[in-house]
């Protein structure tokens, strides 16, 4: 195996490894001593879930979220410079996608050190592909703001976007404020405008339903502590 950068993805929820993740990426994490992960706890979870035969007081983790310094990201990859590999971990899904894995990856590229991609769950392009969607012309915006009429303004202006350009618009939100964005969504959006909402997406529970604006007046289902996206087209 050449060394390189890999981004390891990560189970959705609490959902068997196997059923979402290839044998190969199991290989890869077996021969890698070196993490940067964005929670120390969930990332030795994750590993030790994958093979118990791990031992992870071997190992060394980098913790990298919003309390990194950029200094300090450069060194997480020294590594790298000795031939050894390493991988990143996120939360949930696929490192650098909607997550601060992207930094590392950034340096990395300008460093010229190999970045090898391992397939795994991606619940942006999950939920796209279930919801019936244009798939060939989307973005993705993480959070929309905060502020209500802020984010008024940016729900009429995405909606806009799906007319003028044919394009798939996508967002997140944290758990706590999900039911409060569908509820936004359903009283702003035009009553035709299709909503998808796509939550715990892998999971036992897993919801992904697609229907008009007006459909889903009165009955948006409790989202207040799952992870979920929200998708809007004509």
């Amino acid at each position: 195996m050449q060394p390189a950068l890999f981004l390891i993805p990560v189970t959705l929820g609490e959902t068997d490894h196997r059923k979402v993740l290839p044998e190969y990426n199991r290989e890869v994490i077996l021969r890698i001593k070196h993490f940067i992960v964005e929670n120390v706890r969930s990332a030795r979870r994750f590993l030790k879930k994958t093979d118990p035969s791990i031992v992870i007081d071997e190992l060394r983790f980098y913790e990298l979220n919003k309390h990194t310094l950029p200094g300090q990201i450069a060194d997480y990859l020294e590594p790298l410079s000795r031939g050894e590999s390493v991988g990143v971990l996120s939360e949930a899904g696929c490192p650098a996608i909607a997550d601060p894995g992207a930094d590392v990856v950034a340096i990395a590229q300008r460093k010229n050190y190999r970045v090898t991609p391992l397939v795994g769950p991606s619940s942006i392009l999950m939920a796209l592909m279930a919801s019936g969607f244009n798939g060939q012309n989307f973005a993705f915006h993480g959070y929309l703001p905060i502020d209500a009429s802020a984010r008024a303004e940016r729900i009429k202006a995405l909606e806009s976007r799906i007319y003028s350009e044919n394009q798939t618009q996508l967002f997140i939100e944290t758990p706590y404020r999900n039911n409060k964005l569908a509820e936004d969504l359903v009283r702003i959006c035009n009553a035709g405008t299709k909503l998808c909402i796509a939550a715990h997406i892998t999971c036992e529970d897993e919801m992904i339903h697609t229907r008009p604006v007006k459909e889903w007046a009165g009955k948006i289902p409790d989202l207040s502590k799952k992870p979920a996206l929200f998708l809007i087209y004509k």
